[in-house]
């Protein structure tokens, strides 16, 4: 076998090793990944902006979480405000959280339903937030 050829088989096993090390999780891709950033996002090109901007809160609005198109959410719980802030992304009907304080988190909307974190939200005055509210209110147990 020449030189070349055995250089040529050397780097064809290389690739091929990198490969199945990348397919099974051991080694990561080469090519270098974009960091993911929590700095301030910088708006979407005009005319980009998604249809999911706005406010989002639970049925008994204890969480509010406002997606602004900026790329920044800011999310208050009960009567803390902007107990969690940090940058998302929105691809189709799936969003990706990167909170400032370094967790990150990912999310379903459905409509005027946002599935995350274990919680429904509900784009806040929609036909299906006021549906939330009315079934929460039904079901609550009467005052003696």
């Amino acid at each position: 076998m020449s030189g070349i050829e055995r250089s040529r088989l050397s780097t064809a096993a290389a690739a091929l090793s990198a490969t199945a090390l990348t397919a099974c999780g051991t080694e990561t891709p080469s090519t270098p990944q974009p960091a993911r950033s929590t700095a301030q996002a910088s708006p979407p090109p005009s005319g980009t902006t998604h249809p999911y901007v706005g406010m989002w809160v639970t049925a008994d609005n204890h969480i509010r979480q406002e997606l602004l198109a900026n790329g920044r959410y800011d999310e208050a719980r009960g009567q803390r405000d902007s107990a969690y802030t940090g940058r998302y992304e929105v691809t189709g009907d799936h969003i990706d959280y990167w909170d400032d304080s370094g967790f990150t988190a990912d999310g379903r909307f459905e409509g005027d339903v946002l599935h995350h974190g274990g919680y429904l939200f509900y784009r806040e005055g929609s036909a299906a937030h006021r549906r939330a509210v009315a079934t929460r209110e039904s079901t609550r147990p009467p005052l003696s």
